[in-house]
């Protein structure tokens, strides 16, 4: 997540220089290094550099295909695009589950080499998204900004900056819920670490069904109105993170269950929406650093909303404390979002 943090702009200024194609190249060759050398490390220090190292080149993924997708869909069709694109998260979760299996049978560090190995051949196939050398420095006849001047644009767009602010408070939430789920199911609805892990595996399915689903949404009932899909689909996620507060043993695996998708669907599922307002709300030359500065945001959620609700935990003796403070930050991200965002006709 530092790796992430400290990424996130220089990427997306990669990306908005290069183009789609050699940015996301260098993304897929910085996460192989990056699990080389967490698979040759040989102590703490190193190993935690691959970490920061393989953040690094996640960041460039989110800002390379969500200029992707501009580029290659017209508007009414992006937020398709855009969901089914995002549903690379949940599936990548999956997978990455299943190779915690295979550590019972293989050294873990053969299971990393192996990974690099993977996510280098991902990289060379990128090779076709290249564009000729003409065709990207044309960009549409639009001259490219100078390698700063678009991140200081958009920092001093105070209209975006609130949504970069909406868009990491409720990532607080999804960090929340996927870390503390199966733990909550164990402990607090006695449920079995099988069935806690197939409580995961259903919020996390249900999340790749939900991205797809409401860029489906967006593009057809609500008519590029994003702001306001978007609002619904969080409020619902703060309903449904004040309701895991009355999961108990009775009934609780069902419930726990039930709510679980339901949050699958909404807080694990908003990005896809957000993230198309967030590139059809700049010029194309800024869309990488748009997804940059997003990806800040939640970034930055992702690091602070766990260590908070665990210290909620600890010093109350209850989850449900833990979620009912969950709810209310992304509550709060829905005020800012609905008071202090103005949602902008794409420019696109």
């Amino acid at each position: 997540s530092a790796g992430q943090v400290t990424g996130a702009i220089p990427a997306g200024v990669l990306v908005d220089r290069v183009g789609v194609g050699r940015a996301l190249i260098s993304a897929h060759l910085i996460l192989a290094l990056g699990g080389t050398i967490l698979y040759a490390a040989n102590g703490f220090a190193m190993a935690l550099f691959a970490l920061l190292m393989m953040g690094w080149g996640y960041s460039i993924m989110n800002p390379a295909t969500a200029r992707g997708v501009l580029e290659w869909f017209p508007q009414g069709r992006r937020a398709t695009a855009m969901g089914v694109k995002q549903t690379g998260v949940p599936i990548g979760g999956v997978l990455a589950a299943g190779t915690l299996a295979l550590a019972v049978l293989i050294d873990w560090r053969d299971i990393m080499l192996v990974i690099s190995m993977l996510t280098t051949a991902g990289g060379l196939l990128c090779l076709y998204l290249i564009e000729p050398r003409d065709v990207a420095k044309a960009d549409d006849g639009v001259e490219k900004p100078s390698i700063l001047s678009g991140v200081i644009q958009l920092a001093k767009d105070q209209n975006f900056l609130m949504l970069a602010t909406s868009s990491g408070i409720f990532n607080i939430g999804q960090y929340n819920f996927f870390t503390y789920l199966t733990l909550f199911m164990r402990d607090v609805a006695l449920a079995s670490q099988e069935t806690a892990s197939i409580v995961l595996g259903a919020a996390q399915a249900a999340s790749a069904f939900g991205r797809i689903g409401w860029g489906y949404i967006a593009d057809t009932m609500f008519q590029g109105r994003r702001k306001i899909l978007s609002l619904l689909i969080c409020t619902a996620a703060s309903i449904f993170l004040a309701l895991m507060a009355v999961v108990g043993p009775s009934w609780g695996v069902i419930i726990g269950m039930a709510l679980a998708v339901g949050l699958g669907m909404t807080i694990a599922a908003y990005a896809s929406v957000l993230q198309t307002v967030a590139v059809e709300s700049v010029p194309r030359t800024q869309t990488g650093s748009a997804i940059g500065c997003i990806m800040i945001g939640t970034s930055i959620g992702a690091m602070t909303g766990p260590p908070l609700f665990g210290a909620v935990v600890d010093m109350t003796g209850r989850f449900a404390d833990g979620w009912l403070v969950t709810a209310g930050i992304v509550a709060i991200g829905l005020c800012v979002l609905k008071f202090r965002y103005k949602e902008r006709a794409s420019i696109h």
